[in-house]
């Protein structure tokens, strides 16, 4: 054996043995408050990510997915066509706010899909519910945060986890989550005029 090989593999012996004196101190389990946030690519991607997760453990979810409304997306194909029976999939709203230009219809999809997803986190049978482009919602006040945050905190089934997704979440959902990603936007072909495309973006 080389040194180069010795020294790497002292090494990762070390990490390892540090590595599990630190996972043995991590037992406890919980039904987290997940949100992906940011102005970069991925957030509903990672909690579509999560549910294909779910589904691959057997673990009964479900989508609750708030503006995007009629939008034909890949996801939702897939999971309503294939994967009905593993995850139930809601659709809250008519469309992006922009397209509609219409807040008081925006605002009775969106409180209808709240009303929706609160039934499903309590749902006994459902360990994993995504939230999808809620924080949309959120931002213009489509939903009052304190009640949603208020759910979440108080009546949200022990080991039921939820995730949130979309840009801008709010300060209070940050302060209750118990995990936040922040997608950072480094680069987008949009800027340089490339459409949204199947696959990518939806």
């Amino acid at each position: 054996m080389d040194k180069i090989t010795a020294r790497h593999n002292a090494k990762m012996r070390r990490i390892k043995t540090a590595r599990d004196t630190l996972m043995a101190t991590k037992t406890g389990k919980k039904g987290l408050i997940i949100v992906h946030t940011g102005k970069g690519k991925g957030k509903s991607s990672a909690g579509f990510g999560m549910i294909m997760r779910c589904i691959g453990h057997g673990i009964p979810c479900a989508v609750v997915q708030f503006i995007k409304g009629t939008w034909t997306t890949g996801e939702r194909t897939f999971l309503r066509t294939r994967c009905a029976g593993e995850c139930r999939f809601v659709v809250s709203g008519e469309g992006f706010t922009w397209e509609t230009q219409d807040r008081e219809a925006d605002v009775k999809a969106t409180a209808a899909g709240w009303e929706q997803a609160k039934a499903l986190i309590l749902d006994p049978e459902i360990r994993f519910v995504l939230l999808d482009e809620i924080n949309i919602a959120l931002r213009y006040d489509y939903l009052d945060i304190d009640q949603v945050v208020s759910f979440l905190l108080t009546r949200k089934p022990e080991m039921t986890h939820v995730a949130l997704t979309g840009r801008n979440a709010k300060p209070e959902l940050i302060q209750a989550a118990d995990l936040v990603t922040e997608m950072t936007l480094v680069k987008h072909p949009f800027k340089d005029g490339i459409a949204a495309q199947k696959g990518v973006e939806f």
